[in-house]
C-alpha cells in the first residue's frame, strides 16, 4: 500500500511539472508561428491578394479547423448558450478578429514585417495596463513580485526597442545572403512558390506614419482581446468553443464588410500557389493552431502571461530574416534579445513569487480560523455539559 501511494504521489509530482512546461513550450512555438505570419502576410499583400478577403479566408480555414475539436471534445462541459454569451462572444470577434487583423494588415502594408513585429511589443504594457484597471492583475509595488512584474514588462518593451532602433557593429553577416540564390533560381526556373522576387522589407512609397497609427490601433485590439478573454472563460470555461463562436462571428463581420467594399470580383479567385499557400499558413497556423493554444495559455497563465512573450516573436522575426532573406546580426540585436531575456525571466519570477505569497496567505489564514474555532467548541462543552442534568435524555 505505501509503495503505490507513494508511486501515485509520484505520478501526481511528474505530471504537475510538464503541465508549466508545456506552457512556456507552447507560447515560444506560438512566437515562431506568429513570426513566420509577418513574412507570408506581407509575400501575400505584395502578390496582390486583398485585404479584405484574406481574412475571410483565413477565419473560414480557423473556424473549419477549429469546430471538429469545439463540438466533439467539449460537448459535456459546454455550458447553455445564451444572448448574453453571444454578445459576448460578437464582442471579442469585433476586438480581437476585426478590428485585431484589420489593422493588422492595413499598418503591414504601409510598414514591413520586422517594425510591425517591433511595435507589436507594446502589447505586453498595454495589457498589463488593462489588466491591472480592470483588476484582472494585481500590482504591488511594496513587494518584490510586483516591482519584479513591472520592470520584467519594461525591460521586454525595451529590448524590442533596442532591436529595432538600434543596430550597432556586424557580429554575423551570411554568405553568400540566402534570398540570392533565392532570386537567381526563380529567374531561370518557374517555381510554384514565387517569394524570392517578393520585396519582404521596408514599404517604399507608402504612407509610414499612418501605418504606425493602423498599428498602435492593431496592438490597442489585441490587448483588449487579451484581457476580455479572462472573464469570459471563466464564466464560459469551454476554450475551443469560446475560439469557435469568436471566429464565426469574426468572418460574418469581415465578410459582411468585403462584399460591401470589395468591388472586384477576381479579389476572390486564387491566381498562385503562393497565394493559396500564404492564406492555408495564416488560416491553420496564425489563426485555427495559434486560437487554441494561446486561449488555453490565458486560461492557465492568465493574459499577462501570455502577452509578456511577445516581444520573443522579434527576435524570431530577426533569425528568420537573417536565414532566409540573408539579413545581418547587429549589436543591437543581441544586446536587445538579453533584455528580452532578462524581462521575460522577471516577470515569470515575480508571476511565481505572487503565487506563493497568495499559498502562504491563504494558510496562514486558515490556521488562524482553526485556532478561533478550536477553543470556542471548547469553552462551550466545558460551559453546557456540567448544567445539564443526567436525566435530560429521558425528557
Amino acid at each position: 500500500m505505501a509503495d503505490s501511494s507513494g508511486s501515485a504521489t509520484s505520478g501526481r509530482m511528474l505530471c504537475s511539472i510538464p503541465e508549466r512546461f508545456q506552457l512556456h513550450v507552447a507560447m515560444l512555438l506560438l512566437q515562431f508561428g506568429y513570426a513566420g505570419f509577418h513574412v507570408v502576410s506581407r509575400a501575400a499583400l505584395n502578390m496582390g491578394v486583398s485585404k479584405l478577403v484574406f481574412p475571410v479566408y483565413r477565419n473560414i480555414i480557423a473556424l473549419l479547423l477549429l469546430l471538429p475539436f469545439a463540438y466533439f471534445l467539449e460537448k459535456k462541459d459546454r455550458p447553455a448558450i445564451t444572448l448574453n454569451f453571444l454578445g459576448q462572444f460578437f464582442l471579442l470577434a469585433l476586438v480581437g478578429i476585426t478590428a485585431n487583423q484589420g489593422f493588422y494588415l492595413l499598418g503591414l502594408e504601409n510598414t514591413s514585417p520586422t517594425f510591425a513585429s517591433a511595435i507589436q511589443n507594446s502589447v505586453p504594457a498595454i495589457t498589463f495596463l488593462m489588466a491591472v484597471i480592470l483588476r484582472i492583475e494585481q500590482v504591488r509595488l511594496n513587494r518584490k513580485d510586483g516591482v519584479a512584474k513591472v520592470t520584467g514588462t519594461i525591460l521586454c518593451v525595451a529590448g524590442a526597442t533596442v532591436i529595432t532602433l538600434y543596430k550597432g557593429p556586424t557580429i554575423y553577416s551570411p554568405t553568400p545572403p540566402l534570398h540570392s540564390s533565392i532570386i537567381t533560381t526563380t529567374t531561370t526556373t518557374p517555381q510554384i512558390f514565387d517569394f524570392g522576387s517578393l520585396s519582404l522589407g521596408d514599404a517604399k512609397g507608402k504612407n509610414w506614419t499612418l501605418g504606425c497609427l493602423y498599428l498602435i490601433g492593431h496592438c490597442l485590439s489585441w490587448s483588449a482581446w487579451l484581457v476580455l478573454q479572462a472573464p469570459v472563460l471563466k464564466k464560459y470555461p469551454a476554450r475551443l468553443s469560446v475560439t469557435s463562436y469568436t471566429c464565426f462571428f469574426g468572418l460574418l463581420q469581415f465578410l459582411l464588410i468585403a462584399l460591401v467594399l470589395e468591388r472586384d470580383a477576381q479579389a476572390w479567385v486564387f491566381h498562385s500557389g503562393g497565394e493559396a499557400f500564404t492564406i492555408l499558413y495564416a488560416g491553420v497556423v496564425a489563426s485555427g493552431i495559434a486560437f487554441a493554444v494561446q486561449i488555453w495559455c490565458i486560461d492557465r497563465g492568465g493574459p499577462v502571461f501570455v502577452a509578456v512573450y511577445q516581444p520573443v516573436q522579434t527576435f524570431v522575426v530577426a533569425i528568420m530574416a537573417s536565414l532566409a532573406l540573408g539579413e545581418e546580426f547587429y549589436l543591437g540585436g543581441i544586446i536587445g534579445a538579453v533584455l528580452i531575456v532578462a524581462g521575460l525571466y522577471l516577470v515569470l519570477w515575480g508571476k511565481n513569487e505572487e503565487k506563493k505569497f497568495i499559498k502562504e496567505q491563504l494558510a496562514i489564514s486558515l490556521n488562524v480560523e482553526h485556532s478561533i474555532i478550536r477553543p470556542t467548541s471548547h469553552a462551550k462543552a466545558s460551559l453546557t455539559q456540567p448544567l445539564l442534568p443526567s436525566s435530560t435524555e429521558n425528557v
